[in-house]
């Protein structure tokens, strides 16, 4: 399916790889030019010249550096329709076993950066009234789990984000919505997750995954797929939504 997107540009953050580079793949595919940000100038590079995109190197925390890169986009591709904020970070572990560091770096990327981006990118769609923003929250934004609190909490605040911006943009023609995968693969942030699992001694992911009602794990293209549908007029209708895409895994 495709969903009518060719012409319109996306921003897409922490695009290097993962999930990221699987949207940019994704709505480059629809064709939509793709602007790839990422803090690995060397890999936003790479995925941009996968989808003859625009490489951009910022960090989402810095105001700075996330106003110089949208001022760079619009200067090279003249608007911005979607907004992607796909930038996060995660530790894994025993809250009492976290460092206040890293519970603190888990804040900072994954709220403060989504946060960031959005009050970059939105005076521009406000003025066009247009524009999508699609916030990568995750499964464990809506249910605390064990062994990933400050994960967790970053997550939450991901989804209250997401409503709260929802609200405030709709009358100026923005739509705000986030997505909540559950188990991903073939991601660096699983490969890490994986190693901590081992390390204290938890279900691997191939145990897990005979959780999942629909029997697999998720790759990053599911996710890539939900996120040219909000980002299309497919999705026009939809606002403040947090989507779960775990196979079940999290029902609500």
């Amino acid at each position: 399916m495709t969903y009518a997107l060719h012409g319109r540009v996306a921003l897409v953050t922490g695009a290097g790889g993962g999930i990221g580079r699987a949207i940019a793949q994704r709505l480059a595919r629809e064709g939509m030019a793709v602007a790839v940000l990422d803090r690995d100038g060397a890999a936003a590079q790479t995925v941009a010249a996968e989808v003859r995109g625009v490489a951009v190197t910022a960090d989402v925390t810095s105001p700075t550096e996330m106003g110089g890169a949208v001022d760079t986009v619009l200067a090279r591709l003249g608007r911005i329709d979607v907004l992607v904020n796909n930038a996060g970070i995660a530790w894994m572990g025993p809250a009492l076993d976290m460092p206040l560091e890293a519970l603190q770096a888990m804040l900072r990327v994954n709220v403060e950066g989504v946060f960031i981006a959005s009050r970059a990118v939105l005076p521009h769609m406000i003025a066009r009234r247009s524009g999508s923003i699609v916030n990568l929250a995750s499964w464990a934004g809506k249910t605390g789990n064990a062994y990933f609190a400050g994960y967790s909490a970053s997550k939450f605040a991901v989804i209250g984000l997401t409503q709260a911006l929802a609200r405030e943009t709709a009358p100026h023609g923005i739509r705000v919505n986030a997505i909540c995968p559950g188990i991903v693969v073939d991601t660096q942030m699983r490969t890490a997750i994986e190693a901590q699992q081992r390390h204290y001694g938890l279900p691997e992911t191939s145990e897990r995954e005979k959780s999942i009602p629909i029997g697999r794990v998720s790759v990053p293209d599911d996710v890539a797929r939900i996120a040219a549908f909000l980002a299309s007029d497919e999705a026009s209708y939809m606002t403040g939504e947090a989507i779960n895409i775990s196979g079940g895994l999290l029902m609500d």
